[in-house]
């Protein structure tokens, strides 16, 4: 819902490691892909942690992770790992996903380990390429970025495959 969108923006903000993106567009992306999106909360409903994505147009099975980013007071609790197997599950009933990819550049170790966890819990594939090289980006000291292809997810039951 877009009045989570301030809220993603500043859980953004403050990982200190997410690209920021512009205020709007977080409302926009609270609006147009709540679908394939999630919100983690707290107790007292604040958000907490969030994962952005979309089905990819050319692949509509395919859901792109954008972002990932949990609040620093709720990391090391599984807040990534169950916001993704739960927007995995939700976007495979209702959109027949099975197969997810991201991007992660090689110094994201976090990253890495969430989505190749991700993976083994799934009984999934991941495949690994450059995706934008260091030299397409135009402000410089820009890190690549690998695309993870993971899949088939999404055991018929939505469950983790064994």
């Amino acid at each position: 819902m877009p009045a989570d969108g301030a809220a993603l923006w500043r859980i953004a903000r403050d990982s200190r490691v997410l690209d920021l993106n512009s205020s709007y567009s977080y409302l926009l992306w609270c609006r147009d892909y709540a679908a394939t999106s999630i919100v983690a909360r707290d107790g007292s409903g604040e958000a907490v942690g969030f994962i952005t994505g979309y089905t990819r147009p050319e692949a509509p099975r395919t859901l792109l992770v954008w972002q990932v980013a949990v609040d620093h007071a709720q990391r090391g609790k599984g807040v990534a790992a169950a916001m993704l197997d739960a927007l995995v599950l939700r976007a495979g009933s209702a959109r027949g996903v099975d197969a997810v990819e991201t991007t992660v550049t090689p110094d994201n170790h976090a990253s890495d380990r969430l989505f190749t966890a991700f993976a083994a819990r799934h009984g999934a594939v991941v495949e690994r390429e450059v995706l934008f090289d260091a030299a397409l980006f135009p402000e410089g000291g820009h890190a690549p970025e690998l695309l993870y292809r993971i899949g088939p997810v999404g055991a018929r039951d939505g469950a983790p495959r064994p």
